[in-house]
Formats: C-alpha cells, sequence, structure tokens
C-alpha cells in the first residue's frame, strides 16, 4: 500500500501552509469552545443500574409499595443521638423540632413521626399534634415516660424500627432515634437504588437543616435523599478543584524541564488546552453529561497529548542538531511521528471502544468519549503542534524572540541521562533470552497473583471520606473541599439501625394474588433458607402480606375468624377468599402496611427478608435469587445488595471482556499495520509483548494495593493497553526506521537514547501530573489517579528495557529464516549485519 503520499501531502501542508493550518484550527477549536456551555452533569451510583433486571424490579417496588417515596412527596430523616434520647429532654427537643418543621410553609410537610411522638401518645392516647404531644411530655415525670417506653416497645412494632438497636427496655433508654417528616412535592422526585444529581428535595432539606438547628442544641440533624443528591454532585467539582491546580504545577514543572523553552512548552500547553476544549465540546454538542467516570478523561488525554508532544519537539530538535533547517527538520519529523501517532492512536482508540461493550452506560460513554478524546489529540498533536512549531521558527528567525535550550533529551551518547536509558539494550546484548525467561515468569505469577483481585460497587465507591485529611482541610479557599456528612451519616445508620435496606434482600412477585395458592407459596419460599439468611423457628426471617394479616389477626378476634375461617391447613395463612381479606385489610388501620407489601391492584407483591450482617454481597445476591426461583410465579430478587451486585458483576464481566477486547484489537492492528507500512508483521507482535507485561503487572498491583475493580478502575486494563501501547510504539516504530541502515545493536542504541529521552520526560510529567488524582475526595478516581500512574511508569520502564531483548529474540529468528521467520516478515533488508556482535 503506497501510504507515503498522504504522508508527503500532510508533511507540505504543515511545513508549507503553516499559517494556514493554525489558523484552521484555532477556528475549530473556538467552534468547539461554543458547546462547552452545553454540558451538563450527572453524579451517583443511580446512572449505573439503569436496564438491568434487578435494578428495573426496585424501581417497581420503591414505585408500587413506598407511599413515603411516591412521586408526590419526599422524606426527610431526623437523626438524634445522645447518652439517652429517650430521657424527656431528648424527647421534647425532637418534637420541637418536627413542630418547627411542620410550621414552616415553604417546607410544605404533610406529617411527622417519630419514637417520641409514640411515647408522647402512649403518655396521652389523645395526642393526635405534635403541639399537643409537647404538652403531654411536658407535664410527665421520668418515670412516667420511662413507663412509657416500654410499653410502647411491647405494643408498637414501629417504636422499635426508629431506636437504634442497643435499645435497653429495663432502662428505657437508646442512644440514637430517627424522625420521619414527610413533605409533599408536586415536581415529584425519582426512585431508585442510587442517588446522583439534583433533587427537588436538596433544597427543602438545607432550609430544614437550618431551622432545626435553630432551635436544636446540635442532638438532633437532618438527613435525607436530597442532601445525599447534592454532596454527590459537589464531590466531583471539589475533585477536580483540589486536583486539577496540582496537576498543571508538576506539568508545568516537568514540561519545563522536557522542553526547556518557554516558548515551546507554551505551543505545548495550547495544545492540551485545545485538546480537553475540543473534546468537552464535542460531549456538549453530542449531549453526553459529565459524569464522575468522565473525570478521568482530561488526565489521560493529557497523558496522551503531553507524550506526542514531547516526542514531536523532541525529534525535530534531533534533526536540527544534524544541521537541517526548519523545513527539512519537520519534514523528516512529521514523517516519521505522523506514522508512529497514527499507531498509537489507533491502538488506544481500540483499547478505549473496547469499553463501549460493557453493558453499564457509563462505561460505554467512557469508552466512547476518551475514544473521540484521543482523537482529537492526534489531529492536535500530529498536524497543529508542528505547523505551529514551524511559524514560531520562522518568527524566531525574524524576531527576537527569547530561545533557551533547543537541544534534544537523552540524544548526547556522553550524557549520563542516555546511559541509564540504554540499560535495556546492555542486557539485550548480553542476556536477552535469559532475561526474557524472567520476565515471563514474573509475568505469570503477578496474573496469577491477580486472579483475587476483588469486585466492588457501592455508595462509598461515589462519596468522599467520613473525614478529610489534616492537609486537605488546612488549603485555603477555594481549595478546601466541601463539608460532608453522607458517609458519617450513612455509616452512623448502619452501624445503630439494623433494619436498613443494606440489611435486607427483597423478592419482587408478579401474579394473580387473588389466587388461592397465592399466600402460601410467598409463605413456602421461606422453608429452608439459604444460609444468608436470617432464621426465626427454622424459617427465613421475612415481612410480607402474610405478616401482615397474622400481625392484624393477632389484634383482631374478627379478623381473625375471618382467616381461620379461610385457612385449610390451619398455618395462619388464608388459602381461600382472598379478595374478602384483602378488602377487610385496606378497610383497616392496617392499610398503610397493607399496601406497603400488595399492590391496590392485587397484581403484585413484595416479600422482605432479613439478612445476616457479616454476609457478603454476592452470598446474599446468590440466596435470593435461589428463593426467588422457589416462587410459582415470576419473581425477581432484588433490594439494594443485590442490584449493587449486579451491577459489581457486570464491572467484572466488563473489565474482563473488555481486556480481551482491546488486547485482541490492538494485536490484530498492530500485525496488520506493521505489515502495511514495513512489511514486517513480527514487529507487530514484538510491539504487543511489552503491554502484556504491562497488564499483569498492574492487574498485580491492584490486588497487592487492594484495590478492587469499580465503576472506574473496571477500565483500567483497557486503558493501560491503550496508554502502553503508547510507549512501545514509539520505540518500535523508532527502531524500524533506525534498522533500515543501521545494525542492530546501534539502532536499538540510538532508539532509545532519542525516543527513550522524550519518554521519559513524557512518563515524568504523565505520573506526576496524573498521579495527584490520588488526592481526589472521590475515591475512585484517587484510586484511578494511582493506577493510571503505575500504568504509566511500568509501560515505559517494559519499553526500554523488556522491548529490546523481545527485538534481539526477533532478529535472531529472523536470521535463521526458517518457515516461521518465512512467514513472519516480507524479504526486506534488515540493515548491514555488524561486524562483531553479541547478539548470537
Amino acid at each position: 500500500m503506497d501510504y507515503q503520499r498522504y504522508i508527503d501531502w500532510a508533511d507540505d501542508r504543515i511545513v508549507n501552509d503553516s499559517r494556514k493550518v493554525v489558523l484552521t484550527f484555532l477556528v475549530v477549536t473556538v467552534l468547539f469552545g461554543a458547546g462547552l456551555g452545553a454540558v451538563s452533569t450527572e453524579a451517583g451510583t443511580s446512572q449505573f443500574t439503569t436496564g438491568l433486571p434487578a435494578e428495573e424490579a426496585f424501581e417497581r417496588v420503591n414505585t408500587e409499595f413506598s407511599p413515603a417515596f411516591s412521586p408526590d412527596t419526599g422524606a426527610t430523616q431526623l437523626i438524634q443521638e445522645g447518652n439517652n434520647v429517650l430521657a424527656k429532654d431528648h424527647v421534647l427537643r425532637m418534637l420541637e423540632a418536627q413542630h418547627r418543621l411542620e410550621q414552616h410553609q415553604d417546607l410544605r410537610v404533610t406529617s411527622t413521626s417519630s419514637a417520641a411522638g409514640i411515647v408522647a401518645r402512649q403518655l396521652d392516647p389523645s395526642a393526635t399534634t405534635t403541639e399537643a404531644q409537647i404538652r403531654a411530655v411536658e407535664s410527665a415525670t421520668e418515670r412516667e415516660i420511662d413507663a412509657a417506653v416500654r410499653e410502647a416497645a411491647d405494643t408498637n412494632p414501629q417504636f422499635t424500627s426508629l431506636v437504634s438497636n442497643d435499645f435497653n427496655r429495663g432502662s428505657a433508654s437508646a442512644s440514637a432515634t430517627i424522625g420521619l417528616v414527610t413533605h409533599e412535592i408536586p415536581a415529584g422526585i425519582s426512585s431508585g437504588s442510587g442517588q446522583g444529581g439534583s433533587s427537588p428535595l436538596t433544597s427543602i432539606q438545607r432550609q430544614a437543616e437550618f431551622t432545626v438547628s435553630s432551635v436544636d442544641q446540635g442532638t438532633v440533624r437532618v438527613f435525607g435523599s436530597g442532601i445525599i443528591a447534592e454532596e454527590f454532585s459537589n464531590v466531583v467539582g471539589d475533585s477536580l478543584i483540589l486536583t486539577v491546580p496540582a496537576a498543571v504545577l508538576f506539568i508545568l514543572i516537568f514540561l519545563s524541564l522536557a522542553y526547556r523553552d518557554l516558548a515551546d512548552m507554551a505551543l505545548g500547553l495550547l495544545s492540551l488546552f485545545m485538546t480537553i476544549v475540543w473534546t468537552f465540546g464535542f460531549m456538549g454538542l453530542a449531549g453526553i453529561a459529565f459524569s464522575q467516570m468522565l473525570i478521568a478523561v482530561p488526565p489521560l488525554l493529557l497523558a496522551v497529548g503531553i507524550d506526542f508532544g514531547i516526542h514531536a519537539v523532541n525529534r525535530y530538535r534531533e534533526e536540527r542538531e544534524e544541521g537541517a533547517d526548519i523545513a527539512q527538520s519537520m519534514r523528516i519529523t512529521t514523517d516519521q511521528l505522523l506514522v508512529a501517532f497514527f499507531i498509537v492512536t489507533g491502538t488506544t482508540v481500540i483499547g478505549f471502544l473496547a469499553n463501549v461493550t460493557s453493558d453499564l452506560p457509563p462505561i460505554q460513554d467512557f469508552g466512547y468519549v476518551a475514544a473521540i478524546g484521543i482523537m482529537f489529540t492526534f489531529f492536535i498533536f500530529g498536524v497543529f503542534l508542528p505547523a505551529a512549531k514551524v511559524e514560531l521558527d520562522r518568527l524566531r528567525e525574524r524576531y527576537p524572540i527569547p530561545t533557551f535550550s533547543q537541544s534534544a533529551l537523552g540524544s548526547n551518547e556522553s550524557s549520563a541521562l542516555g546511559g541509564v536509558l540504554r540499560g535495556g539494550v546492555v542486557i539485550a546484548d548480553r542476556a536477552p533470552v535469559l532475561f526474557l525467561l524472567g520476565i515471563v515468569v514474573v509475568s505469570a505469577g503477578a496474573g496469577a497473583y491477580a486472579t483475587g483481585v476483588s469486585t466492588s460497587f457501592s455508595q462509598e465507591d461515589f462519596l468522599p471520606p467520613e473525614e478529610n485529611p489534616e492537609f486537605i482541610d488546612s488549603l485555603p479557599e477555594p481549595f478546601r473541599p466541601n463539608d460532608y456528612t453522607v458517609t458519617g451519616n450513612l455509616n452512623f445508620l448502619e452501624d445503630k439501625f439494623a433494619t436498613t435496606q443494606d440489611s435486607q434482600a427483597t423478592v419482587y412477585v408478579q401474579g394473580p394474588m387473588k389466587k388461592d395458592y397465592a399466600l402460601e407459596q410467598l409463605y413456602r419460599a421461606g422453608d429452608d433458607p439459604p444460609d444468608s439468611f436470617v432464621r426465626e423457628d427454622g424459617r427465613a426471617s421475612a415481612t410480607s402480606i402474610v405478616t401482615v394479616i397474622q400481625d392484624q389477626a393477632a389484634r383482631d378476634p374478627e379478623f381473625r375468624a375471618l382467616v381461620e375461617a379461610n385457612d385449610r391447613n390451619d398455618n395462619g395463612v388464608p388459602d381461600d377468599n382472598l379478595g374478602e381479606i384483602y378488602a377487610y385489610l385496606l378497610d383497616s388501620p392496617a392499610r398503610g402496611q397493607t399496601l406497603n407489601y400488595l399492590n391496590d391492584d392485587f397484581r403484585s407483591a413484595r416479600v422482605v427478608y432479613t439478612v445476616e450482617s457479616d454476609a457478603t454481597d454476592a452470598e446474599v445476591a446468590a440466596d435470593a435469587r435461589e428463593v426467588a426461583e422457589d416462587f410459582r410465579y415470576e419473581a425477581t430478587a432484588t433490594g439494594s445488595i443485590v442490584v449493587f451486585q449486579a451491577v459489581s458483576d457486570v464491572i467484572f464481566e466488563s473489565a474482563i471482556q473488555s481486556l480481551a477486547i482491546a488486547l485482541a484489537g490492538a494485536s490484530v492492528f498492530l500485525v496488520f499495520i506493521y505489515w502495511v507500512l514495513e512489511g514486517q508483521p513480527s514487529l507487530g507482535i514484538a510491539n504487543i509483548v511489552p503491554v502484556i507485561v504491562t497488564v499483569a503487572l498492574l492487574a498485580g498491583t491492584m490486588r497487592l494495593l487492594e484495590i478492587p475493580f469499580n465503576a472506574l478502575t473496571a477500565t483500567m486494563l483497557a486503558i493501560t493497553i491503550g496508554l502502553g501501547v503508547d510507549y512501545s510504539v514509539h520505540v518500535t516504530h523508532r527502531f524500524a526506521d533506525e534498522r533500515h541502515d543501521k545494525d542492530l545493536v546501534t539502532a536499538l542504541d540510538r532508539t532509545v537514547r532519542g525516543t527513550g529521552g522524550a519518554l521519559l520526560g513524557s512518563m515524568l510529567t504523565t505520573v506526576f501530573g496524573i498521579g495527584v488524582l490520588a488526592l481526589a475526595v472521590f475515591p475512585a478516581i484517587g484510586q484511578f489517579g494511582i493506577l493510571t500512574a503505575t500504568s504509566v511508569a511500568y509501560a515505559f520502564l517494559t519499553s526500554l528495557l523488556v522491548l529490546p531483548s523481545v527485538l534481539v529474540v526477533r532478529d535472531r529468528i529472523l536470521k535463521r529464516r526458517g518457515l516461521v521467520g518465512s512467514l513472519l516478515d516480507a524479504d526486506r533488508p534488515q540493515g548491514p549485519r555488524p561486524v562483531e556482535s553479541n547478539d548470537d
């Protein structure tokens, strides 16, 4: 294939029409800049669960059976803690907080409830309003209140669900309690397993927070989905504000060392800025929301852009040092680097696009946006930067523009840096086979060790730490992050209250619930429960319409007689006339509880099982699915544990699938492109070896650092292929050029000295520039930063240490020209044989 004419055409435009090229790219930048204002944001876990059966069932459960979260209402929690929140003064504080919220018209409160209110009604059954309940408590003695607490614990199941699990009936004490406030939200709120983005409850709950704090002494605090949504959103902005300045600082420091010229560095920074503008402008124009996953895109673009920029300028300087003029130097540079950049872009795009195969939309968006951004990077650094460099140097010839060092990194044979960089060549010249055998053993060991990497998906992956490090809190505005309460409150609720979604698994059942066998199947599903389910009298501990019927029968003799008359096997579960049973419940005080577990059209129901607190999410999800299979009707295991575990499974599948696709795609592309460009497909095989080593080492490092596959790190293995190929392609392609007219060792030596210097500058800039993501208050981003910096460092080391030995062994195979050698490469000259060499 005659590709050279296309390269020559691009060379001509860059060198002869440099001014037009620069202006064209600047105009396109302005056009993409118009799309920046259209970029929206999306945050939280809900974005990852779209389309999963467990999530769809969970949404239906929330819609059909949770009146507190119906489309027209929203709920706020009042969390109270103290030495004894059931003492008189604490009970009054909770009631006063409820009363103050009810009086605030802007909060649109429709009802409030709490353990304090239940105690007050035990003291005075006629106290139906919060104001009356306050009077009842004020007029009661401590002993009367203690007696009311004990009576409430014995007679009202709701009371025990509102007090902490350390509740002591004997002393009538508990360290925490929860109050519930229901608001009317005409605009509606969305229900689901996750939180994120904006919520109409946010402003209401922030107003409620201010209202409660103005009348309370700090024992009652406001919490709810609106606050969670706000903090989910804030964590993205805080992470960017904290990490971007630090990244810019490190990038400036290392770019100044790599370029050693103010004007050249300004061109590199301008090109990086254009890459970001193009990519995010494209997102705005394409209507792609900026999510937590996409925080990783700018660092990746910076990593590749920094590498391209340093290589372009460094290669150009090498030619200038040889005495070539501006035009000739840039023509030689682009003639070589456009091909190298194209190979890097192709393999990197394949690595990123492998994520499009994921079933999770945010990972798909990440792969798509990253791939588009890398293509933009290719055009900006492959065409714009060289053209701008030509214009700059021509202006330098006419005007006194300050010029500092214009020498290439590592090209001087006598330099200490050059001596260090050629360490891999020394190994390759003396003992390449032995060295590669050692690398195979290390890589295989790392890969085997990496099979123990865990998988995680939870709200905690998207939340800031409960407490920020002291040095972060000491930062001045605007770098100091917001004060976050979500993680602390969630941890507090998990520790103090046993009955939470995190200790439950739900089965959503669809079918005609009036059929005679409908309730029996719900009851029998609890027989012989799996290990992760809590047992009571040999059965699964569960709440459902069956338990609602049994509870009502225990309190209501008339209803008990109705149930017994329709119970064929005397197990407390009615078998006949279920429509009459349901009608009685809906006309009784148990109506609310009934609709919590049975839909009003009698076509669906839910069963909520209590699970062991020490059971893993995987065990709970598997056991819930097993129980769901025992139902005669269509049944789906759901609940937050099941939904998050389903996403976790998809994340792991996505990681393995994208890795396989990226590795296979990159390998095929490299073999094909080197066959087309050089007639040597074996170069593509050699090119991929250090990438495989890098992936194995990174996977092993993930387990060593206890970093799981989560929503963001699941993309790391495919990304590592993209970034790893970047480094190995530069070495391989430069080697192929040098090998045309030089012996093996000399070609390797010139490659690692010239290209290795640029790779070192790129590696240091990228490692420190992306490594600062570890400072992010968004934990998954911090882990991503650490892994990306590690993968770049590994890619650099394997390209300069492992790849030279691979190329030497490849050369030996080709020299023997057996059947394998003939199949691998076309019969084209490989440069003069060295007179004396140790590579045989």
